[in-house]
């Protein structure tokens, strides 16, 4: 495969490797006297006695409840939420367009709450992975206890606290936009000693300690003055992608034991998705890398190393692969919108690579293609939503056309009445 496959952390730096390589570099922890922490024991589930909140009938005013130490809350079902569907007989499905961040940590190019501003203002709801340690003051990193690594050991590097703050705000103010908050794990290993050598257990000990960083960030950081998140991230956290694309084999296993819905860290066609097991597979996808005779996935990261390398280049190229980015991830969107409208699922960083041409790029793309009549920008959660409200016949259907496929006689005949009566594929339990 032509196109780089690995992808890095929102706001650490990125070291040079080669195409194909599977390395990622970054900070580190420091010498923090806190006991690392660990998926059995005390330290993850302290203050947590008490924290379950009482759920109220729909319509209910809410008053914030406060969860384990006060850094969640319940504040009520997430506004702003579609309501999912089944395609009535002969329907043509929406496009959908699904924008996701990783890392989605907030440093001081402030993309996170510039992109929640493009999202607002264009109906544009979007996925953001956050990395758990980005709310993990440095102070405190040997509270994070990697597998295979030594407590407070990252390939991402920890944020200043004042980031911290700001990435708690943004966080926070994206779930009340009608955003998810998904995962992106915690300490980016990729190559021979990382996340793909990771076992089942390794990776549920990682997915435990993400979630305890989000939970417990009132314990780490003592801050008394910051809002609390307005969400239970055991409720809210249903799927993720992994650094680099790498372990995907186990982590599938561990997530669908802890409760995901579904996994992005796999490299797909532009086709609808299918559930494996329990998870429904969303992976990235191969978009035109115009002028060029290969294709590579619809990720900023991915583009840059195909174009400068997996590092800066000549500014005089910079209007040249802007430009090159934008159109490839447009030409993916129409082949799917004309054709078998496979919802797009597009990947980024917040960044700065090549002076910040992708992140100029993928704004393009928002304005271009969110105000199209029948697209949705939706999040992984509001698409899986819509994916198991439908007919198993007709995403049989829908799976069955190729990359850019128009259904044969149209819409209406293609997608025309089922057979009464059909066995529903079996719903997986939600937590």
């Amino acid at each position: 495969m032509a196109g780089a496959r690995r992808c890095v952390g929102g706001v650490a730096a990125v070291v040079a490797v080669a195409v194909l390589a599977t390395g990622c570099g970054g900070g580190s922890g420091n010498d923090a006297e806190k006991k690392p922490g660990a998926l059995s024991g005390p330290e993850l589930e302290s203050g947590e006695e008490g924290g379950k909140s009482e759920r109220q009938p729909a319509g209910t005013p809410q008053r914030p409840a406060a969860i384990g130490d006060g850094s969640t809350s319940f504040t009520g079902p997430q506004p702003h939420q579609p309501k999912p569907a089944a395609l009535k007989p002969g329907e043509r499905p929406p496009q959908f367009v699904v924008f996701s961040w990783d890392g989605a940590g907030e440093d001081g190019k402030k993309l996170f709450s510039h992109f929640r501003e493009v999202g607002r203002q264009h109906n544009a709801h979007m996925t953001y992975f956050l990395s758990g340690i980005y709310l993990l003051p440095e102070g405190e990193a040997k509270r994070y206890n990697p597998p295979g690594h030594r407590p407070g050991a990252s390939d991402i590097g920890y944020l200043k606290d004042e980031n911290v703050r700001a990435t708690l705000e943004q966080v926070g103010g994206a779930w009340r936009d009608g955003s998810e908050i998904g995962t992106h794990y915690n300490g980016h290993f990729c190559g021979p000693t990382g996340v793909d050598s990771w076992s089942v257990d390794d990776w549920k000990s990682e997915i435990q300690q993400a979630k305890w960083f989000v939970k417990n960030w009132r314990t780490t950081t003592g801050w008394k003055d910051q809002q609390a998140l307005p969400f239970d991230y055991e409720q809210e956290l249903i799927g993720g992608r992994t650094p680099c694309l790498e372990g995907r084999d186990n982590v599938r296993k561990a997530a669908a034991e802890m409760g995901f819905r579904y996994d992005s860290s796999g490299i797909g066609d532009q086709v609808w998705p299918k559930r494996q097991g329990q998870l429904w597979d969303l992976p990235l996808q191969m978009v035109p890398m115009p002028g060029r005779s290969f294709e590579t996935l619809a990720m900023d990261y991915n583009f840059m190393v195909n174009q400068s390398g997996p590092g800066s280049g000549s500014a005089a190229m910079h209007p040249q692969w802007e430009r090159q980015m934008r159109d490839g991830l447009l030409q993916g969107f129409d082949r799917a919108y004309e054709g078998n409208r496979a919802p797009m699922i597009i990947g980024n960083h917040f960044n700065g690579w090549n002076g910040g041409i992708y992140m100029r790029a993928v704004e393009d793309v928002i304005k271009t293609v969110c105000v199209k009549d029948e697209v949705r920008c939706v999040s992984f959660r509001q698409l899986v939503d819509w994916l198991d409200a439908q007919d198993p016949q007709v995403l049989s259907k829908l799976r069955g056309l190729g990359v850019g496929e128009k259904p044969k006689g149209g819409w209406e005949r293609f997608l025309a009445a089922q057979a009464a009566g059909p066995a529903r594929e079996e719903q997986p339990a939600r937590s």
